[in-house]
Formats: C-alpha cells, structure tokens, sequence
C-alpha cells in the first residue's frame, strides 16, 4: 500500500467543485516546513549563528513566558501574579496523518487540490513572519529573506496552482521596501503577508529607564503603530511601492494579549474574534490615516477574522460620518447652545433645583452639561474637530469607495457569519462587502482538508447565503483582490485555464 491511497476517492467537497462553472479561489491555506530543510536555507544566508536566532524567534512566538519560566512550568498562582497569557496549544490537526503529510509536503498538497476542491491555492507557510521575533534588525531582514526564498523554491515548480506569499517586515518603510523588491523582483513572488501593526515603546516611559531596565517591562510599555495613524514613520512609500509592484496585501493580524485578551487560564476566551478585532484596528488605522485615499489601487486581504466585522464597521462608519461629520457636529457644538433660553427654562421647570446664583447663565452651563461646555472653554479647532478628514469623506458614497474596494475580508468555510457581508437589505447604500473564501486548511479550524468547500456549499443549502453569494465569495471577490493588485496575477495558472476554457476570458 502507498502513501498516496487513502485519497484516491471523491471527496464532498470535490462533487461541490464539479457542479461549479467557475473556478475556485482559496485564498488561506496554511503549510508546515520540514525543518531540517529550512534550515539549510537559513544556515545559507548566515551560518549556525543565524539558524539558533531563527529556532529562537519560532520558540518565543509560540511560548508564554515570565520569569524564565514558561505557562506551564508555572503554578497557576504564579501565573496570575506574572499575568502569563495562556497561548495557543494543540493549533495543528494530528488525527489526519494524511493531512499532516499533505501541509509538509508541495507535491501531495498539489496533488489533492481537486480532492480539497479548489483550482488555485495561496499559501501562508507558519514560518512566513517568525522571523519578526527576531531581537537584531540585521537577523530578522536576513530570515526573512532566507524564509522566503526557501518557499519560492519550494513551490516554484507549482505555481500553476500554489503561490506562497513572501512575509515582509514593516519596523520602518524602508525596510518594507527593500524587502518588498527583493521578494517580488528577485524571487518571483506575487503575494505579501505582513504584521498588521508594530509593537514600540512607549517613549515617556523609556526615557525613564536605563536600556538594560527598560528590557524588563518593555512589554507593559508598548503601544501598536498601525502604520496609517498616529505612526511613527510615514509608509506612504511603501504603499506606493506596493501599487507600482502591482502586489495584494494580506495579514492574519492578532490581538490575544491586548486588554481583554489576556486570560491566564482560557485560550478561548483569548481567542474568539481576536483576528477579528486587531484587523479592524489595522484597517481603521489606513482608513482614518488617508492611505485608502491617497492609493486607491491598493487592496487588502485580512483573513481569519471573518467578513462580518467589515460589514459592521462600514455600517457604523457611515452612521457616524452622519451624526460627527462636519454638518452633524454642528448639533453638539457649544457655540450652537442659547445660554438665556436655558435659564428660563429652568426659571420656568427647575425652582425647586436651583438657587438664584446658580442661574447665571455660564454657571447653568458648568452645572448642567460639563466645564468643557463654558464660553471660555477651550474648544477643539475646526481642523481638529472632523475626524474624517484625513480620509477625505465627503459623502458616504466616499466611505463606500475607501473601506469596501479596498478591503477583502476571510472568511472560513463554515463561518455562518457571512451572511452578514452578504446582507445588502442591511449594509447601507445596499452594498455587499467583499467576504473571500479562506478555508484556514492547516490549522486546527479544519480537522479535514477535503471538508472544507463543501462545508461553505452547506451555508447555500441551508439558506444562509445564496447560490450568487457562494460564488462571490469563492470566485468573484478574491477574483477581484488579486487582479485589481495584478491584472496578470493568474497568467498562468489553473484559474486562467478554467476560464478560458468556459469562454469566460
């Protein structure tokens, strides 16, 4: 018996795929590397030095640790008292040897993609942004480059249906930049993943410390520079760079650790919508900062968080553009108050309230709506008081053409939240949001490869999406992500050849 038997049969997922008259995208696989075999990329790009630096980073992305003690080498008492974050534990599937061979291994994942039910597959190998935890600046722009050089290699010989994604490091523009160029101009590369922020120090608190000092609680005195507001840098460059590489961006950005997220004992409780939550900090941050604006060409992919969160914060971002827009703010603008109307009104209601000298008209203010609300109250300039600026919104139509063209939101297969994205009764000016098929294939979401399509097929049988959603969300809107980045972005592939031979191209 080989290897290879077990899978010799039709899948579920593979009838959905049969029925279909258009290819589909799956736009998060997630695969494994052999070790020894990267590692010999790694030793290439820096020797033995350079590889104990990259088992080190690996180790701290995936260890919780305090006082030299890791999570579980911890009493739960001393757990609490170092607030140690419980982590992710068992993330990969390991009742499925096939599947566990098949996430390792090019040329069986290539060869089951039938099996699994997709034409065209982007990979997130779990190693691409390991190097970020890399202490040296030097280290980890030379693991990044060996990392991804170790994939375009790996999967060169099946581009036509498999593509890695390079990761980038983004501590400065220039860095992004130059690694960018390298991993699309030098490996061929097509696809970027990158950290969705940059956790910084806190300067206030930094200054104070000596750097050895600082090292201990640097951790507590951090923030996250989101690259689009409120940032350290200007990554305007970068982005520039990005559109003229013609290059779709994609992040699996977390959240677990931030406030709220940070429970010793569950990693459920740490888990649930967290990508969810750091995305939307991400993709705010661009919104708010002007780059959706100023690069109207760039497109996002921000997976495993779901499709529904976009639909929700585009709902809101019009609801406020209406009610803290320039013409909406004038109704809670102190200027906008009559002070002596007020007082008569109180005169008339509120005799047994106020005293004679507490209905001055100022005094009235300061007892009733707050200090802040006084004529000589210091108020906020007219450039300071539209915080839609940046984004240049004029209207909703404008929040419409810089969150959903921009913005394509994962969605994994049995994520009955889409229907959310889909609901153009409920999203305003009648919009779908772009909700692309990501299965997570590799993780833990899916304890089965081959399940993972029909399960999204499930969402159209049971009445949750329609047949047109199904596609949209398969075909039609990663579809779109790639080749508004890239127009050539599927020359070649599985999916050109599909559509061509159903005249659809």
């Amino acid at each position: 018996m080989t290897a290879r038997l077990p899978h010799n049969r039709v899948s579920r997922s593979a009838d959905v795929k049969a029925k279909l008259d258009f290819p589909v995208i799956d736009t998060d696989v997630h695969s494994n590397d052999y070790t020894p075999a990267i590692e010999d990329y790694v030793a290439q790009y820096g020797g033995a030095k350079l590889v104990d630096e990259f088992r080190r980073a690996g180790n701290e992305r995936s260890r919780s640790e305090s006082n030299g003690l890791d999570w579980y080498q911890q009493t739960p008492e001393e757990r609490h008292y170092h607030r140690t974050r419980r982590n992710p534990w068992w993330a990969r599937v390991t009742s499925n040897t096939l599947d566990v061979a098949t996430y390792h291994l090019p040329e069986l994942l290539y060869e089951r993609q039938d099996e699994q039910g997709s034409d065209y597959s982007i990979l997130f190998p779990n190693n691409v942004l390991s190097p970020l935890a890399a202490k040296d600046d030097d280290a980890r722009r030379a693991l990044h480059r060996a990392v991804n050089h170790y994939h375009a290699d790996l999967y060169r010989k099946y581009s036509d249906r498999l593509t890695p994604v390079a990761g980038i490091p983004l501590h400065d523009p220039q860095e992004g930049i130059e690694e960018l160029e390298f991993a699309i101009n030098t490996l061929g590369l097509k696809v970027i993943n990158i950290s969705g922020g940059v956790r910084r120090p806190i300067k206030a608190v930094q200054d104070q410390f000596s750097p050895e000092d600082f090292k201990k609680i640097a951790k507590y005195a951090s923030y996250v520079d989101f690259y689009g507001i409120d940032s350290e840098h200007d990554y305007d460059p970068f982005w520039a760079k990005a559109v003229e590489l013609g290059v779709p961006i994609t992040t699996h950005y977390g959240s677990q650790g931030w406030v709220g997220r940070n429970s010793t004992s569950n990693y459920m409780y740490n888990h649930i919508g967290h990508f969810a939550d750091a995305s939307e900090a991400f993709a705010k941050a661009l919104f708010f900062g002007g780059v959706t604006r100023r690069f109207p060409k760039l497109r996002f992919g921000l997976l495993e968080g779901g499709a529904d969160w976009g639909a929700r914060v585009f709902t809101h971002l019009v609801d406020r553009w209406e009610k803290r827009g320039p013409e909406g703010l004038r109704n809670y603008d102190p200027a906008a108050l009559d002070p002596d109307l007020l007082v008569r009104l109180f005169e008339q209601y509120g005799k047994d309230l106020v005293t004679p000298r507490s209905l001055d008209p100022q005094t009235l203010v300061a007892d009733t709506l707050g200090k802040r609300y006084t004529a000589d109250a210091s108020q906020p300039s007219p450039d300071q008081q539209n915080d839609f600026a940046a984004a240049g919104i004029q209207s909703p139509e404008d929040i419409k053409s810089r969150w959903v063209d921009n913005f394509f939101f994962g969605s994994e297969a049995d994520d009955r939240t889409v229907a959310h994205a889909f609901n153009d009764k409920a999203n305003p000016l009648g919009v779908k949001i772009n909700a692309i098929y990501s299965s997570d294939v590799g993780h833990w979401d899916v304890p089965d490869l081959t399940e993972a399509l029909a399960e999204s097929w499930d969402l159209v049988e049971e009445g949750v999406i329609s047949e047109a959603d199904f596609k949209s969300l398969v075909f039609s809107n990663p579809y779109k992500l790639y080749t508004e980045a890239n127009a050539d972005f599927f020359k070649g592939t599985e999916v050109e050849a599909k559509l061509k031979a159903k005249g659809q191209q």
